[in-house]
């Protein structure tokens, strides 16, 4: 899985905590934020001034994760196009956005998407990970 990592970190499992990572060109980001209840990676469009929170994935609640008091890497890793991004948790694929196709993907599926948003999906399939699988 060919990425470019753009934002890197050994994070506490509930200790509140932001992550940003900038796609390598364009307007687009993406943010994973334990806020020390639960976490989330967000999808950013920073051309859209008004409004550039595009979509938000839920990824855990802390008091459900059994490894928490061990330290965990969080990773996020762009596309080479920087259409595409990828939360790794510990090295293991947890999100992706694909911002062009305006699709989002998680383990727990939640939260639908905003009906308004122009986005679709949540749900992780085993194919999800091949969005990168053909990057050059």
């Amino acid at each position: 899985m060919p990425i470019v990592v753009t934002a890197q970190s050994t994070i506490q499992i509930g200790a509140a905590e932001p992550l940003q990572g900038n796609a390598p060109e364009g307007s687009y980001a993406a943010v994973f934020e334990d806020d020390g209840d639960t976490a989330y990676f967000y999808a950013l469009d920073f051309a859209n001034a008004e409004q550039p929170i595009q979509n938000a994935l839920h990824i855990y609640n802390v008091a459900d994760v059994s490894d928490k008091h061990l330290p965990s890497e969080v990773t996020i890793g762009w596309s080479t196009d920087g259409s595409k991004v990828v939360l790794l948790i510990n090295g293991n694929p947890h999100a992706v956005f694909d911002f062009a196709a305006k699709h989002g993907y998680c383990r727990t599926a939640f939260p639908p998407p905003d009906a308004d948003s122009g986005w679709s999906g949540h749900d992780w399939t085993d194919d999800t990970i091949e969005l990168f699988a053909t990057e050059a």
